[in-house]
């Protein structure tokens, strides 16, 4: 069996992963949440590593408050860079592999095509520079890794954008949503067959890798397919980044180039709308 020590067990990729394990025979999970393991702790994940061995570490702690890390810098970097390093030394030292979700927001969204993993980084917020360190601890520490950048993460567990607008939908009879950030929503119980999909293969081809599901939208067309899909009666209006404002600064363009991914696992892409379509089934 190939043992799998999953941080972030209890936010909605982690939740997602332990949804579909039973799907992965060959693999013995252990799911941890941040009572569990804090990963910003480094003589606890050291003794944690020293008691009990695991083929492949994947970190899906974070700290992703995108707003909240303008203000709470040290927090963010705690989880977002000293956690990760942490994970990357204790899995040098017992010969694990680590699996390590980054984000589209590494990059400063000037792009007009989409986002290779060999495009210079350029974070424009906190998160993003966080997330960007948290890359670079790993890669300065451990060879065998799998940095796995992704953008607009949503599912049927925790707190995000699609489940956010189903409930609005019930709440206001008119929603203004931003039509001026344009990127590719990603499934999380998609990436999570993707990340299993990459220990099953037993690949040692370590690197950065990109993976959401396939398009180029605004989250104004995000909300819209939402609404449309799950028949609310609400009426949608454009809006822009200048009107609705926030803390932090978002890319205007993260959509990620998602071929490299595609060709090391022989995957097929998967359109967002059919896969916005599964993840409001399970909602229901």
């Amino acid at each position: 069996m190939i043992r799998v020590l999953i941080t972030g067990g209890k936010g909605q990729l982690g939740q997602c992963l332990q949804s579909i394990s039973n799907d992965f025979k060959t693999l013995d999970f252990v799911f941890l949440g941040s009572s569990d393991l804090d990963i910003s702790k480094k003589k606890e994940v050291e003794n944690y590593f020293s008691k009990n061995h695991f083929d492949y570490c994947i970190n899906c702690a974070a700290y992703t408050a995108v707003d909240k890390a303008e203000e709470e810098l040290e927090l963010a970097k705690k989880v977002n860079v000293t956690g990760a390093k942490n994970l990357a030394i204790a899995c040098k030292k017992n010969n694990s592999i680590l699996i390590h979700i980054s984000t589209d927001f590494i990059f400063d969204g000037t792009a007009k095509l989409p986002y290779t993993e060999e495009d210079t980084t350029n974070p424009i917020s906190v998160y993003g520079k966080t997330k960007r360190d948290g890359e670079l601890a790993i890669i300065s520490n451990l060879p065998q890794h799998f940095i796995i950048r992704t953008s607009w993460l949503y599912s049927e567990f925790g707190s995000n954008f699609v489940k956010t607008m189903l409930r609005l939908s019930e709440e206001k009879k008119e929603l203004s949503v931003v039509d001026d950030q344009t990127g590719c929503p990603t499934y999380a119980k998609d990436l999570a067959e993707v990340i299993l999909k990459i220990i099953n293969s037993q690949s040692k081809k370590f690197g950065i890798y990109h993976y959401s599901n396939q398009g180029e939208i605004t989250w104004y067309d995000l909300a819209k397919e939402i609404f449309k899909q799950s028949n609310a009666d609400i009426n949608l209006y454009k809006t822009d980044s200048n009107t609705f404002k926030t803390l932090a600064t978002r890319p205007k363009y993260s959509v990620l180039n998602t071929s490299k991914i595609h060709s090391l696992l022989k995957l097929e892409p998967i359109q967002w709308k059919k896969s916005l379509e599964k993840c409001l089934k399970e909602i229901k």
